[in-house]
């Protein structure tokens, strides 16, 4: 007898141990006895997939702490203005295929669409979030993947509007493939490590398309920023690969492409920086490789402030920007070498497409336009050019070591 009571617990523990693993799938809506989808995810395990059909959901505050699959099926969220959406608080969850609407600006909580705090390994692809004041938030919460993700927003004020893509106190994440539009920032990141932000499309938001803050050791790459209050900013970072972008048409009285404060040890490498304001503007900047780029059609192409120090800028493209360079210091302390300077008018007696004198990008009335904005009505006036000239034949305000020694003949066309 003892031995089969032993052998029927044992069977009884098996059995307990199959059905804990089964996936189940569960159908929420239309034709099912399970018609909302907090009751979807009460009664599911870890492991289940909630698959919602076609409709209109008017709930929120959805709190996943199981690993769960959530599939939507032309399902809508409305969250009516008075709820967040997802709210993940589990390893290992998936939301794909919603849109999720309708959430109103607070200004005590960060309500958003999907937000995930401290957790890890989930996967959010997609989606539609529109109108949702912050639409994904990330906090404390690492190896995830966001990606395929459509974000609209209606941002009218920095101070009354939040960010398509927030991560805070993130590692190893990625944010691949999606669409940002309308918010305070298209995808912001502080104390964020080791993440990648890949062929995404952020424009038309109001502050930045892209916002690092005290963020190491990531990258983005083939990423579009245009129509931004500024394309990019990366503030206090150091070891971050930029390459592969485009920077287009963010103008405005302080408008860039890429706006580079205190960042150290970084590379920039065959992006595309066309019709901003300024290109590339930068503040206490140190041991940067700007390399390959294409600057085109800018105001200015860059203005480096002289607290720069120890960056090298080599066969980059100048074409049709108003001004090239543009610092506020008579020292440098950066390298340029191989550039291709459109305005460059020397020889090249050699034939090894390399100009025989040094160029200086540099000129007299791009200071004089930074001092007094008024005086950009002169440009291509005679006496700009007699300015520029005759600083170049003796160099009063220009740093005399600001120069290309080796100017490019021909455009590199890197991009």
């Amino acid at each position: 007898m003892k031995l089969l009571f032993v052998a029927c617990m044992t069977l009884v523990s098996i059995l307990s141990l199959l059905n804990a693993g089964v996936c189940r799938e569960i159908f929420v809506g239309q034709g099912s006895s399970i018609t909302s989808i907090a009751k979807g995810i009460e009664i599911s395990n870890s492991g289940d997939e909630i698959i919602v059909g076609e409709g209109i959901y008017h709930e929120g505050n959805l709190i996943i702490n199981k690993s769960l699959r959530l599939t939507g099926k032309s399902a809508v969220i409305d969250l009516d203005y008075t709820n967040a959406g997802f709210i993940i608080e589990c390893d290992s969850i998936t939301i794909s295929g919603f849109e999720i609407r309708n959430i109103n600006v607070n200004y005590m909580k960060d309500l958003a669409g999907i937000r995930i705090q401290n957790s890890n390994y989930c996967l959010i692809e997609n989606n539609f979030l529109n109108n949702t004041f912050f639409a994904i938030y990330l906090a404390n919460s690492n190896h995830c993947t966001i990606r395929n993700n459509k974000i609209a927003g209606n941002a009218v004020t920095e101070s009354s509007s939040g960010n398509g893509i927030h991560l805070w106190k993130c590692n190893g994440n990625v944010i691949i493939n999606n669409e940002v539009n309308g918010h305070r920032d298209g995808i912001y990141f502080e104390f964020v490590k080791n993440t990648i932000v890949n062929e995404n499309f952020s424009h038309n938001n109001l502050r930045y398309g892209l916002h690092f803050m005290f963020s190491d050791s990531n990258s983005y790459r083939n990423n579009f920023f245009r129509q931004n209050g500024a394309g990019v900013a990366v503030m206090y970072t150091r070891r971050i690969e930029m390459s592969g972008n485009r920077f287009e048409e963010n103008r405005g009285p302080a408008s860039y492409g890429l706006l580079l404060k205190e960042i150290s040890d970084s590379k920039i490498v065959q992006n595309i920086i066309k019709d901003n304001t300024t290109g590339i503007f930068m503040e206490g900047c140190n041991n940067l490789y700007i390399g390959k780029n294409t600057f085109l059609e800018n105001g200015w192409a860059m203005k480096i402030l002289g607290n720069c120090l120890g960056n090298t800028l080599e066969e980059n493209d100048f074409k049709e920007n108003t001004f090239d360079v543009m610092t506020n210091s008579s020292r440098n302390d950066n390298y340029y070498n191989r550039n291709y300077w459109d305005k460059y008018e020397g020889y090249d007696i050699d034939k090894d497409d390399i100009g025989d004198v040094p160029y200086r990008p540099v000129s007299m009335y791009s200071f004089m336009v930074e001092k007094i904005p008024e005086s950009v009505i002169m440009l291509r006036s005679l006496v700009v050019e007699i300015l520029d000239i005759t600083e170049k034949v003796m160099p009063a305000l220009i740093p005399e070591t600001l120069i290309d020694e080796h100017p490019m003949m021909k455009a590199n066309e890197f991009n």
